[in-house]
């Protein structure tokens, strides 16, 4: 089982440390889905948490086509997190007919290695779903982030666990996209997933406050996730 926070502050990153998950996923803008990091956030991140880091490569919000000159900045960026210790990226590439990128994406995923790699929610915006999964896997990434294609992993927890079952090992699948503590244990009892993502965010909270909220937050997530998984196997 595994839980990644989203994370898109040192703040919130000391507090997926404290919190005890088991990694996270580094970010901004958090508004339009996330962005690529600053150079100085991650090097203050990685400065500060031992828990493995992934880093978002997405240079905009909006759709996942991306022109030459922006594929380029996603190279170096990539390039950059290597450098600087990362554990991973989080990536995806569309084509403009709404499928997957294989070439591109590979591409980026080869240029990454050693660093693990994880085809972000770009997989949720694909045409359709059960194709698209195929595409993933062939891009080579470790792990693909979905919703099941719904808004948020509640709505789209049965499609996630028949992503699964194709999958059928060839490629990590981890639930994410508008997760809630309230309905966590049953987004992992119907999708049968063991690995979730999420930001935890609670609207209208920040600060010290926020940071603390947080890590009670994210020991309760794993507490949840730990408690399905061991029913699970029993």
């Amino acid at each position: 089982m595994l839980f990644e926070l989203c994370a898109d502050s040192l703040e919130a990153a000391r507090a997926a440390q404290a919190g005890g998950a088991d990694r996270l996923e580094l970010c901004e803008d958090l508004p339009v889905g996330g962005v690529t990091p600053r150079k100085s956030l991650l090097r203050a991140v990685l400065d500060e948490v031992s828990i493995p880091v992934h880093v978002l490569v997405r240079p905009r919000g909006g759709d996942f086509v991306y022109t030459s000159a922006e594929f380029q900045r996603m190279r170096d960026e990539i390039e950059h997190a290597k450098a600087a210790g990362a554990a991973g990226v989080v990536i995806g590439v569309l084509r403009p007919d709404g499928r997957v990128d294989v070439e591109r994406t590979r591409e980026l995923a080869l240029l990454a290695r050693p660093m693990k790699v994880t085809f972000h929610r770009a997989f949720d915006e694909s045409n359709d779903l059960e194709p698209a999964l195929e595409d993933v896997i062939l891009t080579g990434a470790d792990c693909l982030l979905t919703s099941g294609g719904a808004p948020n992993v509640r709505e789209g927890a049965d499609r996630i666990g028949r992503l699964m079952r194709q999958a059928a090992g060839r490629i990590e699948i981890m639930a994410g996209g508008g997760l809630r503590l309230a309905s966590m244990a049953e987004v992992v009892r119907r999708s049968r997933v063991t690995k979730l993502h999420g930001s935890l965010l609670r609207p209208g909270v920040s600060g010290t406050d926020r940071r603390s909220l947080l890590e009670l937050d994210i020991r309760e997530a794993m507490r949840v996730l730990k408690q399905e998984c061991l029913e699970a196997a029993f």
